[in-house]
């Protein structure tokens, strides 16, 4: 057996009973810090999307608390100040690494889909709604789950009182926050059919009529009673009660009603899945659990393990020949095969399996051809080919504390401001529009990723963590960017892993996305001669369709932690 996947065999999942809502010790203490702490340099560190929330979770660390207790503060700073990328109102994916055990656990708070959805609710008149009329529609949110994931999360690796974790972003939502360049940005846009839904425009209009803008104020007292109720209540104090009534009246509203009842976010409950983790070169890389991402990378990391990539580098267009190639494969397979296996048989170990990766590995080649029709993996069913619209506005975040242990974690409200609707001083999430529109394909074959009640959508969101050849924790990685995660996520990988870059070189690379016929990237950011040497190989990128990643990471070097922000956005990097 190879090393590496001797070291796999070790690498246990916590699986943990479920919890209850009262307030319960972690199953174990942290140990104490490694002796690695007595290098220079910081060992304890968050990367995240926007300052205020990196320095709500450092002060959480500095108090004594752990990465999970951090991530509870990151995530409700991010959703005040950053409402258009994830919120109480959405879902997430988190990546746990036990710093004691050296244990991965997987969470799934993903939304899931209300008991009255219907296959074909995204249909009008026999074809699928326009995407701005099933967005802003009441039918397009799910159950949130992101603060029931976090509150699973912290009873099982919190140290923290749940109920001191929300005092920043409360105080902040009351004094008010600045809004950042990118919000701005977004708000002037022409795309997001949300700039015109009237929460929107309410929210973010002045008094005088005009848009806020980079430098002013908002205040959201609003917000801050709903922390409130939260952290009294955990979360019932959102899924019950008053803040639960009012998201159904709110999605009830408009000329296309959504079916969400107090009964469906009653029911919610976030899962603990086995995280996956495989090898790759020297390493071994975990990601979430299906329906996330985290399969999806993993299958391109391993069409590339058969490629020499490694051997090359940055400033060759071979190199970024077959990262696309890869791509295309793992997107291929991923529009046929992937949605939730409470209600699909998804072919997992078939699309992971040496033998598979190594057949399929062979399609690439010197040039790119044309798109790459699904593999049939070992185990696969017959399923539809799903062509879902997957915009981006999602956040992620990387959190390590004291006693190693460390968060790897992705959170959404799917698109711009989800869909639209605010309730209690958040947005709801549109997340049900990553469900197939059309639950057969062209050839009548069921989609693997169609609408059903209480099913939760596929979804693209990828946070890693990677791990040394002695099973302790590397790296930690993630990014939004709707289904362009995995490909910014495989980049960075590539980058860190084969390249041998800094975190901070390998985000700053240009990202590619290679998707059926389409090539999109960002032309100004390679080196001389490798865009026109792509060109010829058959990879003509799209015009005006750069790519906008948000990643952040954090990796072990020489005893302490380096952290990076992608600087596509506003993000930063800090430890102590």
């Amino acid at each position: 057996m190879r090393p590496v996947l001797a070291l796999l065999a070790a690498v246990a999942v916590v699986c943990l009973p479920a919890v209850g809502l009262a307030r319960a010790r972690p199953v174990h203490a942290p140990a104490p810090p490694p002796a690695a702490a007595a290098s220079p340099g910081p060992h304890s560190m968050v990367a995240a999307a926007n300052p205020a929330a990196v320095e709500a979770g450092l002060k959480v660390l500095r108090a004594g608390g752990t990465a999970v207790d951090a991530a509870v503060a990151v995530q409700v700073t991010l959703g005040l100040v950053e409402p258009q990328s994830s919120g109480l109102g959405g879902g997430s994916f988190m990546t746990f690494y036990d710093g004691r055990t050296h244990r991965l656990t997987s969470y799934d708070g993903r939304e899931f889909a209300p008991a009255g959805a219907t296959a074909d609710m995204f249909m009008d008149g026999g074809r699928p709604m326009s995407y701005p009329q099933a967005v802003l529609s009441g039918r397009s949110a799910g159950v949130p789950g992101a603060i029931a994931m976090l509150y699973m999360a912290h009873k099982q690796h919190g140290v923290r009182p749940w109920g001191s974790l929300f005092g920043d972003a409360e105080q902040l939502a009351e004094g008010g926050f600045t809004v950042g360049k990118r919000l701005e940005t977004i708000l002037n846009s022409p795309f997001p059919p949300q700039n015109s839904a009237p929460d929107v425009l309410r929210y973010f209009t002045k008094p005088d009529g005009t848009k806020v803008k980079a430098g002013d104020r908002i205040q959201n007292p609003a917000y801050a009673a709903t922390l409130r109720l939260i952290a009294a209540q955990g979360p019932d104090g959102l899924l019950k009660g008053k803040v639960a009534a009012d998201i159904v009246r709110r999605l009830s509203e408009g000329p296309t009603p959504g079916s969400m009842t107090l009964a469906d976010l009653a029911a919610y409950k976030p899962i603990e899945r086995q995280a996956i983790c495989r090898p790759y070169r020297a390493y071994t890389v975990c990601a979430p659990g299906l329906p996330s991402g985290g399969s999806a990378t993993l299958e391109g990391l391993g069409l590339l393990e058969h490629t020499d990539i490694a051997s090359r580098g940055p400033t060759d267009a071979q190199a970024w020949l077959e990262l696309a190639q890869a791509e295309r494969l793992m997107y291929a397979d991923r529009d046929r095969y992937i949605g939730d296996p409470g209600f699909v048989d998804v072919p997992l170990e078939g699309l992971l399996s040496p033998a598979y990766l190594a057949d399929r590995a062979k399609l690439i080649g010197e040039t790119a051809g044309p798109a790459p029709a699904p593999g049939n993996p070992p185990g696969a069913k017959m399923a539809g080919i799903d062509s879902t619209l997957e915009p981006g506005g999602t956040t992620s975040f990387a959190i390590v504390d004291k006693w190693g242990n460390v968060v790897s974690m992705t959170t959404t409200v799917e698109s711009i401001f989800g869909d639209g609707r605010m309730v209690d001083g958040f947005f709801l999430n549109n997340q049900l529009t990553d469900f197939a529109y059309n639950p057969v394909d062209k050839d009548g074959r069921p989609a693997a990723n169609a609408v059903a009640p209480r099913k939760r959508p596929r979804s693209a969101m990828s946070p890693l963590i990677i791990l040394d050849k002695d099973g302790r924790f590397y790296a930690a990685i993630g990014s939004p960017g709707g289904p362009s995660i995995i490909s910014y996520v495989m980049k960075a990988t590539v980058g860190l892993l084969d390249w041998k870059l800094s975190i901070q070189d390998a985000i700053n690379l240009p990202n590619l996305v290679a998707r059926g016929d389409s090539f999109s990237s960002e032309p100004q950011r390679y080196p001389p001669g490798v865009v026109d040497a792509l060109a010829a190989k058959g990879v003509v990128f799209r015009q005006g369709f750069g790519e906008d990643s948000g990643l952040h990471g954090i990796v072990v070097k020489d005893g302490h932690l380096e952290g990076a922000a992608d600087p596509r956005r506003e993000g930063v990097a800090k430890g102590f």
